[in-house]
């Protein structure tokens, strides 16, 4: 191998490495606990925090966002950008409010689901009994 591969191969693997670490964090902010311990230590209040919470916001382009599991993340990335939001979150109810609409979300979410699903069964078993008999 060349010196001129290395080098290209070097890059590849800090960009990947990047890549993923801007991934894990992204995603941690969707964990409205972590989101607390941050603000309680003010990390929030510091500009560079500030300036790299707006940088992350690539991760909503869809490109970026398909790579994500915890899409709230997002909306709490939208929302860190608000120097507001961000010093309310040394208030413990506040994240205990987050948390509660995140579970509620979700449990609507699987619920409604579910019905989709389990409709969507019996639509299916009422039409396969519709079905005409062919005579022979």
């Amino acid at each position: 191998m060349t010196a001129s591969e290395d080098v290209v191969m070097e890059a590849q693997d800090e960009s990947m490495k990047r890549f993923t670490v801007e991934l894990e964090f992204v995603q941690c902010l969707a964990n409205p606990e972590y989101l607390n311990y941050l603000a309680q230590h003010n990390y929030f209040k510091e500009e560079e925090i500030a300036n790299y919470l707006k940088y992350l916001l690539y991760w909503k382009d869809p490109k970026y966002a398909k790579f994500i599991k915890y899409p709230q993340c997002l909306q709490l990335l939208e929302l860190l950008q608000e120097p507001r939001f961000r010093n309310e979150l040394v208030n413990v109810p506040c994240t205990r409010f987050i948390q509660l609409q995140q579970m509620q979300h979700w449990s609507h979410h699987f619920r409604r689901r579910a019905n989709l699903v389990n409709n969507s069964a019996v639509k299916k078993e009422g039409e396969d009994k519709q079905e005409p008999k062919s005579q022979t």
